[in-house]
């Protein structure tokens, strides 16, 4: 070895430690020997570097299991060897529990030191491999980070294009002269409106993987019901669930673009005179699985017969439905529809 393995070796018997320095030291291993705890402590803490710590059980008022959680809490510890001339095999169990890597049995022959030149060879390849494998798990985090930072970036950037859009489209409709060119556009710019809300939320999220779906669909509800306040003016609700739901990014769109959609109809069909309330619910049903329902208290409408404006609107739910793996369901009510949306989170 190129460079003295140094062994810090702690033991009340300071000839026992002289006695392990000439038997490791033709193998490249420095022992310094310690009869105290508090001389160990004080070594390892004053920034000694020890590759590894050898630890007797008996020590001067104590025993060397009182010491390993103090030797594992410094920053950097070395691996421990615990040794020991007790035949109880419960001495050793408990210095593995407490946090030593290895043991070895003192024999009065001495022929431990052999073995105890084994265990920290043993000892050093393990704490070799488990700071390796800490640096790559670190290194792995900080990559992660800087993703998720860029991504963050990205959505940012999305929604801002979004937004854009959205007020190009608004402006488009404005300017058009024909109520359906207006009517279509309106309904474009609340889709696109829904899709940004996602991005927005993904920048400002600790977790871009994944969006809360009681602050999302309330911002949503919020947008529509001032996009869509040129077809009646209608009071828009959102009930949360009861408990914070966290929803996978590509489930959150399709659960967006759905609820737009079914809320412009209800905002276009549900009431004649134009005035009426709407409520959106979100809930956590049976085991692991999310309802969303649009509901309102209007002429009413089961889901079946013809269906009032281009269909557009349909096929866009049940598209997105597919998406989710989501069932479509149209609730029997006395008054009113209720269209609930329920698919496994």
């Amino acid at each position: 070895m190129s460079e003295k393995v140094r062994i810090l070796y702690i033991d009340d018997d300071a000839g026992l430690g002289i006695l392990l320095n000439r038997a490791l030291a033709p193998h490249g291993y420095a022992v310094e020997t310690v009869e105290t705890s508090e001389d160990a402590l004080a070594r390892l803490g004053d920034g000694g570097a020890y590759d590894v710590v050898a630890l007797d059980h008996n020590l001067t008022n104590e025993v060397g299991l009182d010491l390993i959680p103090k030797i594992r809490s410094l920053e950097q510890a070395p691996p421990i060897i615990y040794v020991t001339g007790s035949e109880d095999a419960r001495v050793a169990v408990a210095a593995l529990k407490a946090g030593a890597v290895d043991y070895v049995w003192k024999d009065v022959q001495g022929h431990y030191r052999e073995l105890l030149r084994e265990a920290i060879r043993t000892a050093m390849e393990q704490e070799k491999l488990k700071r390796a494998a800490e640096e790559a798990q670190r290194e792995i985090r900080e990559a992660r980070d800087r993703a998720e930072t860029l991504l963050r970036e990205v959505n940012h950037r999305v929604a801002n294009s979004l937004a854009m859009v959205s007020s190009l489209v608004q402006m488009q409709a404005h300017a058009a002269d024909s109520p359906t060119a207006k009517e279509m556009l309106r309904e474009t710019q609340a889709r696109i409106s829904a899709i940004a809300g996602v991005h927005r939320r993904l920048y400002t999220s600790s977790d871009v993987r994944s969006v809360e779906v009681n602050a999302y669909l309330g911002s949503l509800i919020d947008e529509l019901a001032i996009t869509l306040s040129a077809e009646g003016r209608h009071r828009l609700t959102f009930i949360p669930a009861k408990s914070d739901i966290a929803l996978a990014t590509d489930k959150v769109v399709s659960l967006g673009v759905i609820v737009t959609e079914l809320v412009t109809n209800a905002f276009k069909y549900a009431y004649a005179d134009g005035t009426g309330e709407i409520r959106v619910w979100a809930e956590a049903v049976d085991d692991n699985a999310l309802r969303v329902a649009v509901e309102d208290d209007g002429i009413g409408w089961s889901g079946e017969g013809e269906i009032k404006g281009s269909g557009l609107g349909t096929r866009i739910v049940h598209a997105m439905a597919q998406t989710l793996k989501a069932e479509i369901a149209y609730e029997p009510r006395p008054t009113g529809t209720c269209v609930a949306v329920k698919f496994a989170l």
